[in-house]
């Protein structure tokens, strides 16, 4: 039983306000002790519940002694005044940070990607005592270079990183620390490691098999850079296809969907002029769908009539840029909470097999659907 509020003299007496009283909230709220600025403290919740500050700061952290009543009254006037802990003085007294840092190039791929993925992973540690950060790079630096300085530095208990390689150094690199990380995209290094992916493989599959059913016989792939392991998942999984149906592709490798819309569009309607064009193409990326539909139309042909093409989204745009469009929707807020689950369960020391997870793409949709 929490006997931690007997003793105190402002503890609640007969004909007092109950401590959810909205009026005794408001009135002790504006009295209350807070750092300069008006940070709410410790002292603050304390001042306004009527506990103890080692109570409070017990309640925050889901202490078993504390009682379930207690825990629920303080964490409630905690989201009321806007608590945030002192990362600096947990440091000083747990070793922890209480800081996820996410290392993203500054170059993902446009249509939310980025927005997304961030939201997802806060949606997660909004329900922890851990906070995001974001540590930008450029795809013309080190990319080992931002995990390097976090880890170096321990300005994070855990990192999550995306665009993997199946060789990845930075994954290599943090097995050898043994820092706490999660990788958005799966890995070749030969070692298990907590991550979440997208199964590339499976969607190019039924893009193939979605155009095939319209008709469409010449197909071609927009793939990402063959740098990267989702890249030949999804070549693994268009091949296969193909070479199920008895078909050969019509080759379109002078472009991936990292290239600028500049360059997406003028290959496109290169590849659109040529004798031997394509009736049918899978593309890896909203955004570079963008610029392949300019490149077609340059070309005077039509989306849904001359040509077809199923794309994977991250951002459900295209419907309303080309409603002939065929679309496979990429959950990347999912992504982010799964990621979040990961890297956290990675700190706790769970096992690595057990924080990996592959999400299924849905139904290939046309517009309506």
């Amino acid at each position: 039983m929490d006997k931690s509020n007997d003793s105190k003299p402002n503890a609640r007496r007969p004909g007092d306000a109950e401590p959810g009283d909205a009026r005794q909230h408001g009135r002790k709220q504006a009295d209350a002790p807070a750092e300069a600025g008006g940070r709410p403290t410790l002292k603050t919740i304390a001042f306004m519940t009527g506990l103890g500050v080692t109570t409070v700061s017990r309640a925050l952290k889901d202490a078993p002694e504390i009682g379930e009543e207690t825990r629920r009254r303080v964490q409630l006037v905690a989201r009321q005044v806007g608590y945030r802990p002192n990362r600096a003085g947990v440091r000083l007294r747990t070793g922890k940070t209480n800081v996820i840092s996410l290392v993203l190039n500054t170059e993902e791929q446009i249509g939310g990607f980025v927005s997304d993925m961030i939201y997802g992973i806060s949606e997660h540690l909004a329900q922890t005592p851990y906070h995001l950060i974001v540590t930008p790079y450029s795809r013309n630096n080190d990319p080992l270079e931002p995990v390097r300085y976090v880890v170096e530095t321990g300005s994070a208990d855990g990192i999550i990183i995306s665009r993997t390689e199946p060789d990845d150094k930075r994954v290599r690199y943090m097995l050898e620390r043994g820092f706490p990380f999660a990788t958005h995209g799966r890995t070749e290094v030969g070692t298990e490691h907590a991550y979440h992916d997208f199964d590339n493989y499976a969607f190019a599959q039924e893009a193939v098999k979605k155009l095939l059913g319209l008709g469409r016989k010449h197909l071609a792939l927009l793939a990402p850079p063959s740098s990267l392991s989702y890249y030949h998942h999804m070549r693994n999984g268009f091949v296969d296809a193909m070479a199920e149906a008895g078909l050969a592709e019509v080759p379109f490798n002078t472009v991936t969907v990292d290239h600028s819309i500049e360059q997406i569009r003028d290959r496109t309607l290169q590849l659109m002029q040529r004798g031997n064009r394509p009736d049918g193409i899978v593309s890896g990326a909203g955004g570079a769908t963008f610029a392949m539909v300019a490149g077609i139309e340059d070309a005077g042909l039509k989306v849904g009539a001359d040509i077809d093409i199923v794309s994977k989204q991250s951002a459900k745009l295209l419907h309303l840029f080309r409603p002939e469009l065929h679309v496979v929707n990429e959950d990347v807020r999912l992504a982010g909470r799964e990621l979040a689950r990961s890297v956290i369960g990675c700190i706790d020391g769970e096992p690595a097999e057990a924080l990996q997870s592959l999400s299924s793409p849905g139904p290939v949709l046309a517009r309506g659907e």
